[in-house]
């Protein structure tokens, strides 16, 4: 009897499980009744089906990212870029999507994917390359997305956003402009350092001119103070021969015999009797030479 009440409760509880289904408010619920759709959008909470006839296919409710490769388009002048973007999307009519997918969200993304693969290749084409990196990005974003709408409404799904991750140049054109782009700055470089060496030049002419000048002015005011001082010292000699004649011609006499009695090799050839001896033999004047 105990077995019997065992597996009774056993079956009422797979009949149970069998019979009945809970809904999450993140989910879409289609119900099924012999393969046909009986009721869409089946409400949140826990609800009751009749086993063997009735079956539940559900899908997430959420905003789902449709990730895209990156791929080449061209701009208005045929320059390729690679764009890499993204999509939001979410189911919005469950018993549509299940009609035109089959219940299958990677028909649902495969079908978006080419469709925004088109647009942007459109859209791209109406502008150069500058305008699509400087300015008009979200203009073609806005464009691509509206022109995507109505066939994501017929897929059952809601296509929320479009946005570019990033858009890069194909690697031969990156190469290239890499190599324009250092040739640019070598030679802003090489012009920059023509004006400093330039500007070097100058700087040094304008040295040698101002040194040039400078001892100009050095040399004129050194003369001149050299011909004051000569000036003063003629004078003052002048001065001093007036006042003792005799001394001032000693005085002279012996500067004299200081300058040329240098040296161990000093041989003059000249009558002792002199006037350049008048003072070596005689401190009087005389030209008497001391024995």
């Amino acid at each position: 009897m105990i077995r019997i009440i065992g597996i009774a409760a056993v079956v009422a509880a797979i009949i149970i499980a069998m019979a009945t289904y809970t809904v999450d408010e993140r989910e879409r619920v289609i119900l099924f009744s012999l393969g046909e759709i009986k009721e869409v959008d089946v409400a949140p909470g826990l609800h009751f089906k009749f086993p063997l006839v009735n079956n539940v296919r559900k899908y997430d409710g959420r905003i789902l990212t449709l990730d895209i490769p990156p791929d080449r388009f061209l701009t208005s002048e045929a320059k390729n870029l690679i764009v890499d973007f993204y999509a939001k999307w979410r189911i919005d009519d469950v018993g549509q999507f299940f009609v035109a997918t089959r219940g299958v969200e990677r028909n649902a993304e495969d079908r978006l994917s080419q469709i925004l693969r088109t647009n942007m290749r459109n859209e791209f084409g109406r502008f150069t390359m500058e305008e699509v990196v400087a300015t008009e990005r979200v203009t073609i974003m806005q464009a691509v997305r509206e022109q995507a709408v109505a066939t994501a409404r017929e897929l059952g799904v809601e296509l929320v956003d479009v946005r570019v991750r990033r858009m890069d140049l194909p690697d031969e054109v990156s190469e290239s402009v890499y190599e324009r782009m250092r040739a640019e700055r070598e030679r802003i470089a090489q012009d920059f350092r023509a004006r400093g060496r330039e500007e070097a030049e100058r700087i040094r002419a304008r040295a040698d001119r101002d040194r040039t000048v400078i001892l100009a002015n050095a040399e004129r005011e050194a003369q001149r103070v050299r011909g004051e001082g000569d000036a003063r010292a003629a004078d003052t000699y002048a001065q001093a021969f007036g006042e003792d004649e005799e001394f001032f011609s000693f005085y002279r006499s012996l500067i004299a015999y200081r300058n040329t009695m240098t040296g161990t090799n000093s041989l003059f050839v000249i009558e002792p009797d002199s006037e350049f001896f008048r003072y070596f033999g005689n401190p009087a004047g005389t030209n008497r030479i001391v024995e």
